[in-house]
């Protein structure tokens, strides 16, 4: 998908729903710090867990197994795990077996199944997959290890590593760069597409409105939610009826349908965001924004440390804003010192000058 599961992730369009990632309240994901925080890793063994990474069990070759809530071809949040797998392996000569569209009542089946397949570590694409977690405790796997994304409804357990980061920080950032953007151009009014009315998502469009207000103060945003982050024909739906209300920039919070909707933005010149992934570069559709907390770079790094034999199982990585590579955001062509600006904003994120979760109860 092309959003944070998020779809970040505790982000839908990632996860999306997330389941982008779970359907949780973003205040809830931001909680991973302090959850983070208290987390022991595990006290000896290689690999933090007693496991020999990256070959875990030992037969001589290495196999990364990838489980993924949606669409693996969804040119957006889903794929990039996956090509992140795919290339990665692809460089140190390793496999890859791949499942995606994998409903949550299936996570525990498909996982036991790829282990049976004698796969060295078991990634999960979006917490959604929850499910498949006590697996990991199982016989069938207990050589391998285990990536999972991180959301508030997953405990930390010795044969896990916990990828999170807070939403509510490349959210917020997101909305500043659109207000750098709307405030350019003497705009006042945004709007805020995405898929189905949970916590996770309305929150999400708070944080983006917090983001805008810091530019412009008198902003405002419309906000809609078609039920579906994958329905394209609801996507292009909503952002027509969006423009015809006089939106000026907006925000595709979505999955498969995001291209679609960007393609309505772009036929009407509305300036879009990228819902977790670098899309500066594309021209059909074109963004403006790049939100970037792509679940295939968070993995990437992790794939880097498995290679090394220093992927520590029972323990979690929370990646911070304006502090670590990723999440981050990009205007894709910056005027004046608006990348200036953006990159100063962010920076006071990651030194906490800046609360996001604050920003975001100012609104109500």
């Amino acid at each position: 998908m092309t959003a944070r599961s998020s779809l970040r992730r505790c982000r839908a369009p990632l996860g999306l729903a997330l389941a982008l990632t779970g359907a949780l309240a973003l205040s809830g994901c931001a909680s991973n710090e302090a959850t983070a925080a208290k987390t022991t890793p595990a006290a000896s063994g290689t690999g933090g867990s007693g496991l020999n990474e990256p070959d875990v069990n030992g037969d001589g070759k290495v196999v990364v197994g990838v489980l993924s809530p949606g669409d693996i071809n969804d040119h957006g949040y889903y794929e990039s795990f996956v090509d992140s797998a795919d290339a990665f392996a692809k460089e140190k000569g390793w496999k890859v077996i791949k499942r995606g569209s994998v409903p949550a009542s299936d996570a525990l089946t498909a996982a036991r199944a790829l282990c049976q397949q004698r796969v060295d570590m078991v990634a999960l694409a979006a917490s959604e997959l929850k499910a498949a977690i006590p697996a990991s405790e199982e016989p069938v796997c207990a050589k391998t290890a285990w990536y999972v994304p991180s959301s508030a409804n997953i405990d930390q357990t010795p044969r896990i590593l916990l990828s999170s980061d807070n939403p509510n920080q490349s959210m917020l950032a997101a909305g500043y760069a659109a207000g750098l953007k709307m405030k350019a151009a003497g705009y006042t009014k945004a709007g805020f597409v995405t898929g189905i009315k949970a916590d996770f998502s309305v929150l999400g469009a708070k944080a983006f409105l917090a983001g805008i207000r810091e530019v412009v103060p008198k902003a405002t945003l419309v906000s809609t939610y078609t039920g579906d982050f994958n329905d394209s024909a609801k996507a292009k739906e909503a952002i027509q009826a969006q423009i015809s209300q006089g939106a000026k920039v907006i925000y595709p919070y979505l999955g498969g349908a995001t291209d679609a909707a960007a393609q309505v933005a772009n036929a009407n010149g509305v300036p879009t965001l990228t819902p977790g992934t670098d899309r500066c570069d594309s021209t059909s559709p074109k963004f403006d924004i790049s939100v970037i907390f792509s679940p295939g770079d968070y993995f990437r790094a992790a794939l880097e440390d498995f290679a090394k034999d220093e992927l520590k199982m029972g323990s979690a990585r929370v990646w911070q804003l304006g502090v670590d590579p990723f999440p981050t955001v990009k205007i894709c062509k910056g005027q004046g010192d608006e990348d200036q600006q953006l990159a100063q904003f962010m920076k006071k994120i990651g030194s906490k000058e800046i609360n996001p979760e604050a920003e975001v109860k100012r609104l109500g």
